[in-house]
């Protein structure tokens, strides 16, 4: 006949044994992959309608006494990404649509800081 202490161990073992067996078997749920966002390619707004940033521009680089224009330009671009609003400009300033002769980067990154959007980390206009 087995004594107290022999079934106590016993069944502390079997316990220990259902325990561990459980542990191993469960594997945690894996998480949901992010979904990333894809970049865009192409302007989504009419670029030859940014024409009207040729007025904004311009008023910046002549340094015009007050503030520039920057409301139908500033509008064209509202609720774009920081990198299409980029895209957008860069696309309308290799078009020639503003009309006058620009530095790219340059160009870009003053449009881009009237309307209160950054020029995106790595971003060339090619």
């Amino acid at each position: 006949m087995a004594t107290k202490r022999q079934t106590s161990l016993a069944l502390f073992l079997l316990l220990n044994l259902v325990l561990f067996t459980m542990v191993s078997a469960w594997t945690p749920p894996k998480p949901k992959p992010k979904p990333k966002p894809k970049p865009t390619k192409a302007c989504p707004r009419d670029t030859l309608k940014l024409g009207v940033c040729a007025n904004l521009l311009n008023g910046l680089l002549n340094a015009t006494v007050g503030k520039p224009p920057k409301a139908p330009c500033c509008s064209l671009i509202k609720g774009l990404a920081d990198l299409e609003a980029a895209v957008c400009l860069c696309t309308a300033i290799k078009a020639n649509v503003l009309g006058i002769h620009l530095d790219i980067p340059l160009s870009i990154s003053l449009l881009l800081n009237v309307c209160t959007k950054k020029v995106p980390k790595g971003f060339v206009c090619a």
